[in-house]
């Protein structure tokens, strides 16, 4: 049994996520920790919420609530939302908790004492009209490497360039909209990054595993111009992590704050501090997920995220973890998507465009939703949500090919047999040849989803499905039962069998659908099916069975334009 820790990025605060978000992150993230629970490790799976930095205070102040208080509320919504999709969190934690402030003003102690930190007396952007400084999403503009018309202070959702507010073309204050800016002088901590440069590089370049997306955005902004910059991590905010050296105070540093994406990665440790917290547990309980010293030296660390995150988690957090000069883990492998788009355009939480978490929860269960995203996860390019490919994927892969498996199996086996595994029969050539390829194909299934190949680890999963469909076709027990019963019987015992395998199969993309199998199945059996001859035998003659409801029902033309009109908008 392996030790997994699986953390997806931790999304912002500043509102309901949209499906982008869900699949550039948590969802795949979801599946790889069902998927090693289910093969029988042990597995740690944290996230939490993104609390501090411009937008918490943004979207509080849009709400005209206390910051801290909106915060709360929209942790809670979060976390239902998440349950609502099924993400199998160990924890759900929030970046603004004791324990990340005290665990990033501890590692801000730790650089500042291995000469990481300098401060700096820096040129930014002051709006008079606002009467304060505008850091990072404060301040908009154009983006001075691909124009993009509506980059942030901080980075260009565009081009995924780090910027800093005052390299913004024509800025304006997104507070009041105003361009009456100036430029004062202001003094800030900066993480010298760029004396970690080769010792990054080493330890990018060592990751020959990781995918393309990932290492090649690392080596980007770590040799882009004139190579990786130190980076400001503090901010003339009211909200966020007060800036100390551990628990001393940082001289000149009064009333500032810790940047969002210093803090916010720590929280990942944190967050397993808070799930030890939340269930009594010592210390060493999740140390050992994140301490060498103390038990994580086997513990192997996978990170999701989107490909904007890259350079946080490629750089500046390891700079953190490595200039700490204390034992924690290290990332293993970093796991990046692309975006996904929306009907020819951008999903967007700031700009509310494209279909939201509870939105979708609102029309659909929430297996619909996993099964699109993920076997149309934007892996290898940007892919495209359309309604028109949701409609038509969905009834295809889930109502037709594994939802009709399941009604006619059990329909015919009650109409014919009653409600037991019928015992008449033996397996034949057919069964033998189905087998067969179920082995070979439920290796290649699993092999796609030990390196986290999404796509192609749904693409064998509907290939899985569709074998059943193809053996029940042409093996036709509902013709056969006229001459030879007893054959017939063999038939839908295997078939009875194969439902119980594809809930165990299906389980890390449609938890809810193959809970409903299993418990249709009378059985409690989730074990992988190593074995698969054995495994089609699991239940044995005379073992009840119920008929479940209608897995999966189709979704109709009227209700696909319906629902592409209502979504076509924006989010009020």
């Amino acid at each position: 049994m392996a030790r997994i820790l699986i953390t997806s990025a931790i999304p912002y605060i500043n509102g309901i996520k949209h499906l982008g978000n869900l699949v550039g992150s948590q969802l795949p993230a979801d599946l790889f920790a069902r998927y090693m629970r289910g093969r029988g490790h042990e597995v740690m799976f944290i996230c939490a919420t993104d609390e501090h930095g411009t937008p918490a205070e943004l979207a509080a102040a849009k709400a005209g609530k206390p910051v801290a208080e909106y915060c709360a509320e929209m942790h809670d919504v979060q976390a239902e939302l998440a349950r609502g999709f099924r993400l199998s969190f160990d924890h759900f934690g929030r970046s603004s908790s004791l324990r990340n402030q005290h665990l990033t003003q501890h590692f801000a102690g730790k650089l500042d004492a291995a000469g990481l930190i300098r401060e700096v007396a820096e040129s930014q952007v002051y709006s008079v009209d606002d009467g304060r400084f505008l850091p990072d999403r404060y301040i908009e503009g154009t983006c001075p490497n691909c124009g993009y018309d509506s980059a942030r202070g901080d980075q260009c959702d565009n081009c995924t360039k780090q910027l800093d507010p005052t390299d913004l073309i024509n800025p304006h204050s997104t507070i009041s909209g105003s361009t009456n800016l100036e430029v004062r002088e202001t003094k800030h901590l900066y993480l010298r990054q760029s004396a970690m440069r080769e010792k990054l590089r080493e330890w990018i370049t060592s990751k020959t595993d990781w995918p393309v997306l990932t290492t090649s955005i690392a080596l980007k902004w770590l040799d882009d111009g004139d190579g990786l910059q130190d980076r400001g991590i503090t901010r003339d905010l009211h909200w966020g992590i007060p800036v100390k050296k551990g628990d001393q105070p940082w001289p000149g540093m009064e009333g500032k704050v810790f940047y969002v994406w210093f803090d916010a990665p720590i929280e990942y440790i944190a967050c397993t501090a808070e799930w030890a917290d939340a269930h009594g547990k010592p210390d060493a309980e999740w140390e050992r997920w994140w301490r060498t010293d103390k038990g994580a030296e086997d513990v192997t660390y996978y990170q999701f995220m989107g490909k904007d995150n890259v350079p946080f988690h490629t750089l500046s957090f390891p700079v953190t973890i490595l200039g700490s000069g204390e034992p924690w883990k290290l990332v293993d492998y970093l796991k990046s998507f692309n975006y996904l788009n929306y009907d020819g355009g951008q999903f967007s939480t700031s700009r509310g465009r494209g279909v939201f978490m509870d939105q979708a929860l609102s029309i659909l269960p929430a297996d619909y939703w996993r099964w699109w995203l993920l076997s149309h996860a934007p892996e290898s390019s940007d892919s495209e949500f359309t309604w028109e490919n949701f409609q038509v994927s969905v009834n295809k892969d889930l109502a037709d090919v594994l939802g009709n498996l399941v009604s006619r199996v059990t329909k015919f086996c009650v109409a014919k047999f009653g409600t037991q595994v019928p015992a008449g029969g033996e397996y034949g050539e057919q069964e033998a040849r189905l087998i067969e390829e179920l082995r070979t194909r439920i290796k290649d299934y699993a092999a796609c989803m030990e390196t986290m190949e999404v796509r192609k680890a749904a693409t064998e999963l509907r290939g899985i499905w569709v074998i059943g469909n193809e053996y029940l076709q042409s093996a036709a027990p509902w013709t056969v039962v006229k001459t030879d019963p007893e054959r017939a019987q063999a038939m839908i015992r295997l078939s009875l069998n194969l439902i119980r395998v594809y809930a165990v199969l299906s389980a890390p993309f449609i938890p809810d659908a193959a809970a409903a199998m299993m418990q249709a199945m009378g059985s409690e059996d989730w074990a992988w099916p190593d074995d698969i001859a054995k495994a089609m035998s699991a239940l044995p003659p005379g073992h009840d069975f119920t008929v479940p409801e209608n897995l999966f029902r189709k979704i109709t033309d009227e209700e696909r334009a319906e629902w592409q009109a209502r979504f076509a908008g924006k989010r009020d």
